[in-house]
């Protein structure tokens, strides 16, 4: 799976890379603003995204989350306060709060790639906050 990270904080950018190379997936880049998103997926569209909230030209995650579901990419926000994420997710399959583990994130990678890769036989990893759970009220 071609995977890109929408994060400014570039040392957790860095690890996230690392852990999606170690379970055998492909970076397609990494992105710290807005406009680097979009040059991102103009240059090598992804199968999946993670993408933080607030980058380095603001809260502009939401906007690149709406962005990657209107070109059919699936992502899921990775954020400090998953209370900022719009009642709709903005098209998000859901979230991750930081801080994060890397055995969670590796879970809910796992995850996510099962489902994108057409298999729904697994449980939701604890670390993921599903988009679908929200609306159905789940959320804390």
């Amino acid at each position: 799976m071609k995977v890109m990270i929408v994060e400014d904080e570039m040392l957790l950018a860095m690890e996230l890379e690392s852990e999606v190379e170690l379970a055998g997936h492909r970076v397609t880049g990494l992105a710290m603003s807005r406009e680097q998103a979009r040059v991102e997926v103009a240059a090598e569209r992804p199968d999946f995204a993670f993408v933080d909230i607030h980058l380095q030209d603001g809260p502009t995650g939401i906007d690149i989350g709406r962005e990657l579901a209107d070109a059919g990419i699936p992502y899921v926000f990775v954020s400090g306060n998953i209370r900022k994420i719009p009642a709709d997710y903005a098209g998000a399959l859901g979230a991750i709060e930081k801080p994060y583990t890397m055995n969670g994130m590796k879970n809910a990678l796992s995850y996510i790639s099962a489902i994108i890769s057409g298999d729904d036989s697994l449980e939701p990893p604890a670390s993921l906050v599903l988009a679908e759970d929200v609306a159905l009220g789940s959320r804390s």
